[in-house]
């Protein structure tokens, strides 16, 4: 990923979380707003509740490795946080790359073609 595909500052996260949208699933919340660029942006966060330090840091890995899969087919434009229960740890992969896939799909970010 690139550095400017990656939301830093505290502004641009308040402006998510005040004005955006969010959708959560069982084992992740998305929010999710648009960002008038011609790239989405992305941050991937993981509270103490998710675990230590190698927990959280895995399912941050997880979360990255699901956005890379779909980040071809996503609408372009939008600031998106992807952020991490503390179940995630105990879901298989595929399980957590069926429910981002399916969030996408509520939220209308993702495009209509297939992998």
């Amino acid at each position: 990923m690139l550095k400017n595909n990656i939301l830093r500052r505290k502004k641009d996260f308040s402006r998510i979380y005040i004005k955006g949208k969010s959708f959560a699933s069982k084992y992740l919340i998305i929010f999710y707003n648009k960002n008038n660029l011609g790239y989405n942006r992305t941050a991937f966060l993981a509270s103490k509740k998710v675990g230590k330090s190698v927990k959280r840091n895995k399912a941050r890995r997880h979360m990255k490795e699901v956005y890379l899969l779909y980040k071809d087919r996503l609408v372009k434009g939008y600031d998106i946080i992807f952020i991490a229960r503390k179940n995630i740890i105990d879901v298989k992969f595929s399980e957590l790359v069926r429910t981002t896939e399916n969030i996408l799909r509520k939220i209308k970010l993702l495009s209509g073609e297939e992998i």
